[in-house]
């Protein structure tokens, strides 16, 4: 007997007999159901439109308990309604940070600390992919990325005096910063590194405290993490600031 032909088995007198096919049998018998499937069976025009990757389909989600819309392929997405509290917010914060990052800068050469080195490195970097994060969110909704009026870095684009955002160093602490070398360095930039986040948590309370404002996704997200973020770097510089005493 052919070691590929089908095993009968006998299952009890006068029953018809089950047959149960190898693995191989089963394989071939679904080869041969392939071939004998009509030609246009798996290439029917519905179904290759169906899968073609250069008819994008635009399915618009619908409310609990109704169904989706499909839309005209050439639907084109459109962002969300924003509040001036948010565009204010994100040109306010661009120059927040900016201030942060120019104390950061001075740390290499002013002192030599180790772990405020690895501190200020880190707030450098996380706070320069935020400013442009913030300035492609202003741009993307076509808002001016700063405060100051163009060419005039001291006035704001209504004519008034510049105002420094919550927090932010004034010139004289910036001053006395640039001018500190070591242990007193250290001093002041932890203190007013401190009171610098302890201003940007004021800016989100701000925020989110503002009817309609914060409610974009982008802003919101940002926002959140910030707090977060800023809230564990001052538990950090009061812990470094307690060790100096």
């Amino acid at each position: 007997m052919f070691s590929g032909a089908p095993k009968w088995r006998l299952h009890g007198f006068g029953r018809k007999p089950k047959l149960r096919f190898p693995a191989r049998s089963a394989a071939l018998y679904g080869m041969l159901l392939v071939a004998s499937a009509p030609a246009n069976f798996f290439f029917h025009p519905a179904r290759i439109q169906q899968i073609d990757p250069s008819k994008p389909v635009v399915v618009q989600p619908g409310a609990p308990g109704q169904p989706s819309k499909r839309l005209p392929p050439t639907t084109k997405g459109t962002l969300p309604p924003r509040s001036p509290a948010d565009v204010e917010f994100m040109q306010g914060m661009i120059m927040h940070h900016a201030q942060a990052v120019e104390m950061t800068a001075l740390i290499p050469s002013h002192t030599d600390n180790k772990d405020l080195r690895l501190l200020g490195a880190k707030i450098s970097s996380s706070q320069s992919d935020e400013i442009k994060l913030m300035q492609r969110w202003l741009a993307a909704r076509g808002e001016a990325v700063s405060l100051a009026m163009p060419g005039m870095p001291d006035m704001d684009t209504k004519g008034q005096p510049m105002r420094l955002m919550p927090g932010m160093l004034t010139p004289e602490q910036m001053q006395a910063l640039r001018s500190a070398k070591g242990a007193e360095f250290e001093r002041l930039f932890l203190t007013g590194m401190i009171q610098h986040h302890n201003g940007a948590l004021i800016m989100v309370k701000d925020l989110f405290d503002t009817a309609g404002a914060g409610q974009d996704a982008d802003i919101f997200n940002f926002a959140t993490d910030a707090d977060n973020t800023q809230r564990a770097e001052i538990k950090i510089m009061q812990s470094m600031l307690e060790k100096k005493h």
